[in-house]
């Protein structure tokens, strides 16, 4: 792996992101333009991410299915908000097995059309409900611009779909899920993250309302990090999403969606990442410990290997992921690539270390004084807090971070300043859709949401000068 140092983030953050991820081995180019090879350390990421939520979506009583690729086109057409919205991202298949196909068939975008339809079949009554289904999936959207885990053409994700009787039973689902994604990011990524709801204009095309957890990154900008959405009964009207109430009347179905992409990986490079490369929190690295032998000669190297495995045996024991890095390059080349692939702890063993019983724990997530000698003795325990440790401090160093770098700001020029510097702008907001649209094209800021924690009473719109009742959150994103 290469030991060249990455871009400094601040002398330009996005050649510092695409230089981590290709230095720290997790993508690869690929043939087609907008599509990358997830390599097996940055997939590994992805499966941590994957197994964290989906004990999550088990344990709220969802179940996994899977839903074909190919959609046909007029099932989008139903619902027409939602057509307009996705259009310019769609692929379509026009011809297949040699032949001109009768009906073009899209490539999965979202699936709320398909299992819309699947949801018609498989609901009579009431006691059909809630249906609550999750999908593992591929997606597509055909973008421009693209950028590694943040925006590609095809991506990884996770898409909730339920049914249900009420309204007030899909708005439960809708805020229980966007629960469930914030206590993934705090709890597994260290990420802190604001939840609310996003405006008319930034909601799901076909949504009554869409919910959001926004995480602020590096660069002081934000990230749209999952999605909830409450589509009311626009989709069960356009698919005939039906149930036999209790009391024997027709109904239409309440239904909900929500999703959680590979830009989760994408957020915990930008939430933690520094000049030195990655910083990953240790419930979702793919190794927690990398153990390094040191060591001179072969008289050295048999008892300090001989210490180095049994110590990771214990700790492998426990269902911790470590592994030892006995390639024969010098010390330094190794702590430089591990502190690039952001493993939280690197345990060292030489020859005094294994005559005195002792060994190195360093921290990635602190400098040298992240450094500590310890006893072999009882190193399951140790190296346990530590990793706890270390998460915490993260989370904890990312809400410093955002908290310092969020202003309530209560004019327009104010605004347009921090919009120039970088940051998060909290404001009273009373504007209209086209003032929203307004925002965006002059400062390039976009209305990430309503925080659903609000303050008391009311305020002035610093945009508009009117009354307000609610405060909104404006940041550049991506």
């Amino acid at each position: 792996m290469s030991q060249q140092a990455v871009t400094p983030q601040s002398e330009n953050f996005s050649e510092w992101y695409n230089d981590v991820v290709y230095k720290a081995d997790l993508v690869s180019p690929s043939p087609v333009r907008g599509c990358l090879i997830i390599k097996p350390y940055g997939y590994e990421i992805w499966e941590g991410i994957r197994a964290g939520l989906d004990k999550r979506f088990k344990a709220t009583g969802h179940q996994n299915a899977y839903f074909p690729l190919f959609i046909p086109e007029s099932y989008l057409k139903r619902e027409a908000e939602h057509v307009e919205g996705f259009s310019p991202e769609l692929a379509v298949v026009t011809i297949a097995g040699g032949e001109v196909l009768q009906e073009p068939l899209v490539v999965r975008p979202t699936s709320e059309t398909i299992i819309g339809e699947a949801f018609s079949q498989w609901i009579q009554s009431y006691r059909d409900l809630p249906l609550l289904i999750n999908q593992w999936a591929n997606v597509v959207r055909w973008e421009k611009r693209t950028r590694p885990f943040l925006r590609t053409s095809e991506f990884l994700w996770q898409e909730g779909h339920t049914a249900h009787a009420t309204e007030a039973e899909a708005e439960a689902e809708t805020l229980q899920m966007l629960d469930v994604y914030t206590d993934f990011a705090v709890n597994e990524a260290a990420i802190p993250v604001v939840k609310g709801q996003k405006s008319e204009i930034e909601k799901f095309a076909g949504a009554l309302r869409t919910y959001t957890i926004e995480a602020m990154m590096g660069d002081k900008k934000a990230l749209q990090s999952g999605t909830s959405h409450n589509l009311g009964q626009n989709f069960a009207k356009a698919f005939a999403i039906k149930y036999l109430s209790r009391e024997n009347v027709e109904e239409f179905c309440w239904t909900t969606s929500w999703g959680l992409s590979t830009r989760m990986v994408g957020a915990i490079i930008m939430t933690h990442g520094d000049d030195k490369g990655l910083r990953l929190p240790p419930r979702l690295a793919p190794i927690q410990v990398v153990a390094i032998p040191i060591y001179k000669n072969d008289a050295e190297r048999t008892p300090v290997l001989e210490t180095v495995n049994r110590l990771v045996a214990e700790l492998r024991g426990a269902g911790m992921r470590v592994h030892i890095d006995d390639r024969e390059e010098t010390p330094g080349f190794k702590f430089n690539d591990w502190e690039m692939r952001g493993v939280p702890v690197r345990l060292e063993v030489g020859p005094k270390d294994v005559q005195n019983n002792k060994a190195v724990l360093a921290r990635r997530d602190m400098g040298k004084e992240g450094k500590q000698f310890i006893s072999q003795d009882g190193i399951l325990a140790q190296v346990t807090d530590l990793l706890n440790a270390i998460h915490d401090n993260m989370l904890a160093q990312a809400t410093a971070f955002r908290k310092a770098n969020t202003h309530d700001l209560t004019t327009y020029d104010d605004f347009k300043s921090l919009a120039e510097k970088g940051g998060w702008a909290r404001v009273w907001w009373a504007g209209s859709n086209d003032d929203e649209r307004k925002i965006k094209e002059e400062t390039g800021a976009t209305l990430r949401c309503f925080p659903l924690e609000q303050p008391e009473g009311s305020g002035t719109c610093f945009y508009t000068g009117q009354l307000a009742n609610r405060v909104a959150i404006f940041s550049k994103a991506y």
